[in-house]
């Protein structure tokens, strides 16, 4: 058996096939298109702009200010004084001449009587005083020369001044040597400060001399008769044989 074919009528194909929708009538075609155009119309406005001429800056406008001051009635200046008045010239006074008076006639002068003169007593005679003998003069006395300078004592025998202690650790070990001190001798004759002048190479001698000359008495320095306060030096040797017991 051989199928036939029926023909489709071309009008019902037409109904009911679908319509073909092109880009530029579907809604996101038309939303592109607007954004492209308002793109172009950005860019021509920019390159329009960008085309014109640089434009002159404005001339800068010179502005004027008026300042006001107020001057209070205190600070205001004073009114200059007026002119003194000028002075009125006045009228001259008219001294009237007195008349002359009328000349005398000139009579002759009477002559003196001339009348006899005294004799002058006669003048005592000045006796003169004899000079006083002149006194002789009181010798001058030369005054006592100044006494001389004196430099301090430690050794005077009223003094007492006992020797240094030799250091029992300074004998054993055979120390010896001499120490000189740089003594403060006060105008009271006590020991001010005191300090080694020349070091006997051992510390131990050093201190027991130091400590000794501290407690000293001495007779101060005198300058023109008064004591005086002043620095002197004083040695003290430390040997081993002064010192054997």
């Amino acid at each position: 058996m051989e199928a036939t074919l029926q023909p489709i009528p071309f009008s019902r194909f037409a109904i009911s096939a679908p319509r073909e929708r092109t880009f530029i009538t579907s809604a996101r075609g038309v939303r592109l298109i607007s954004v492209a155009l308002v793109v172009v119309l950005h860019l021509a406005a920019l390159f329009a702009w960008m085309a014109l001429p640089p434009s002159e800056p404005a001339p800068p406008q010179e502005m004027e200010v008026t300042i006001a001051m107020v001057i209070p009635p205190e600070a205001q200046p004073e009114p200059p004084a007026p002119p003194p008045p000028k002075p009125v010239p006045q009228p001259r006074k008219v001294v009237p001449v007195p008349e002359p008076l009328p000349v005398q006639e000139a009579r002759p002068a009477e002559t003196p009587v001339e009348q006899p003169i005294a004799p002058a007593p006669a003048a005592a005679p000045v006796q003169v005083a004899a000079a006083p003998p002149p006194v002789a003069a009181p010798p001058v006395v030369a005054p006592p020369p100044p006494p001389p300078d004196v430099e301090p004592d430690y050794k005077a025998s009223y003094l007492n001044n006992a020797r240094p202690p030799y250091p029992y650790a300074a004998r054993r070990m055979g120390l010896q040597g001499k120490v000189v001190l740089n003594v403060e001798v006060l105008a009271e004759g006590l020991c001010g400060e005191a300090n080694v002048h020349q070091s006997s190479g051992h510390e131990m001698l050093d201190k027991a001399a130091l400590q000794t000359v501290k407690t000293w008495k001495f007779v101060p320095a005198r300058h023109a008769g008064r004591a005086i306060t002043k620095w002197f030096k004083v040695p003290i040797q430390f040997t081993l044989k002064d010192n054997e017991a």
